[in-house]
C-alpha cells in the first residue's frame, strides 16, 4: 500500500520543529513496521491549520491523491490535518470517494470505517473551537498589555527604534 504521511506545526519555533522531526520519524517507522511503502512525507512548517491557503505541502498531497499516487494518508491528529471543520470533512469525503482513507493516529480513527465521519465531525469541531479560543486568548493578552502600557514584544516597527522598554 502506498502511504503518505502528513505533518504540520503551526510555528517555526525550535520546540515545534522538534515535534515535526518526531512526527517524521514516527511515520517512517510506522510505514516500515506495517510493510507499507512511504510514498512521501508532506510537512508544512510554521503554518496555521485554520486555512488551506498557504499549506503548500497539504495541497501537493491532495493533488498526488487525485493523481492516484496515494492509497492511504496517516497523520498525527485531526488538528494537524485541519482546524476548520468544513475543510476537514470536505477533504475526508473527497478522498473517501477516491478510495483513499485517512488514519488519524491520536484519535485512532480511520476515515473509511463506518463511524469515522461521525467521530471526525465531532472532533474536528473541537479542533476548530480550540484554535478560535487560542486566538481570542492571544488578542485578549495583547489588549491587556497595551492597556497597561506594556509593549507587545520588541518587533522592528518601521520608522521607530527601541530604547529600553
Amino acid at each position: 500500500m502506498n502511504i503518505a504521511a502528513y505533518c504540520r506545526v503551526s510555528t517555526d519555533k525550535s520546540d515545534q520543529l522538534n515535534s515535526l522531526e518526531a512526527q517524521k520519524k514516527f511515520f517512517a517507522e510506522f510505514t516500515e513496521r506495517n510493510g507499507h511503502n512511504l510514498v512521501r512525507l508532506y510537512a508544512d512548517e510554521g503554518i496555521s491549520g485554520t486555512s488551506l491557503l498557504h499549506r503548500d505541502e497539504f495541497n501537493r498531497m491532495i493533488a498526488d491523491c487525485r493523481a492516484g499516487k496515494i492509497d492511504m494518508i496517516i497523520t498525527k491528529s485531526i488538528s494537524r490535518f485541519a482546524r476548520n471543520t468544513l475543510d476537514c470533512l470536505n477533504y475526508v469525503r473527497e478522498l473517501k470517494d477516491l478510495g483513499i482513507g485517512i488514519i488519524f493516529e491520536k484519535e485512532n480513527i480511520n476515515s473509511m470505517s463506518g463511524d469515522g465521519e461521525l467521530m471526525l465531525s465531532i472532533l474536528a469541531s473541537f479542533a476548530q473551537e480550540e484554535s478560535r479560543s487560542i486566538s481570542e486568548n492571544v488578542k485578549w493578552g495583547t489588549k491587556k498589555r497595551f492597556e497597561q502600557g506594556i509593549p507587545n514584544g520588541h518587533f522592528q516597527i518601521y520608522g521607530y527604534r527601541w530604547k529600553g522598554d
